[in-house]
């Protein structure tokens, strides 16, 4: 693929155009993280705009089989539809997965619907990552699937790279990947 030119003059580099690769990553809220916590600044008796909600969870690989790491971030609220039983929410988190680095995103999330949200930047293996998550909303807040449409990095490893346990209720980390046992777990997960 040549490098192609912008109106600018700048060139894009071939590597930021390379392909899209998938990742699929787990939130499971397993309630021993004090989160999320939901913060009234409306202070107001229903959710009302800008009202947050700070949180972090533990995060797994699609098949369930390791712990990766924790997601990060908060949500502010911008709208409550009490017609769709949800809220409509801007969101900033990131997904730390170890030693591999992390993947920062933005945008909306909507509790009652799938949403995407930008794929902004990462560190270590992640630099310099584009692309866009979709965010499937299985049980709220406590698990969220999450498929990542990555640009601009090298091949994922291996151990990242799955085929998904398909999004339901019922899912749930395996008990070895629940109790960080050094074979379900990537190397110095963030915890």
């Amino acid at each position: 693929m040549a490098a192609s030119s912008s109106a600018l003059g700048a060139t894009i580099s071939p590597v930021k155009l390379g392909k899209v690769q998938e990742l699929y990553v787990y939130e499971i809220n397993e309630r021993d993280r004090g989160s999320p916590a939901y913060l009234r600044l409306s202070q107001k008796p229903v959710n009302s705009l800008g009202d947050l909600v700070p949180f972090s969870n533990k995060i797994y690989t699609g098949d369930l089989q390791k712990r990766i790491g924790i997601t990060s971030g908060i949500c502010i609220l911008i709208e409550h539809k009490p017609e769709k039983k949800g809220d409509r929410y801007e969101a900033i988190f990131s997904f730390y997965f170890g030693d591999y680095g992390h993947i920062a995103v933005q945008g909306p999330y909507l509790t009652y619907e799938d949403t995407y949200l930008a794929v902004t930047g990462g560190s270590g293996i992640f630099e310099g990552v584009t692309g866009q998550v979709k965010l499937q909303q299985i049980v709220f807040p406590f698990k969220i699937f999450y498929t990542f449409y990555l640009k601009g990095i090298g091949e994922l490893p291996e151990e990242l790279v799955c085929k998904p346990v398909e999004p339901n209720p019922g899912v749930e980390a395996t008990p070895a990947a629940k109790a960080c046992e050094p074979h379900a777990t990537v190397a110095n997960f963030t915890n």
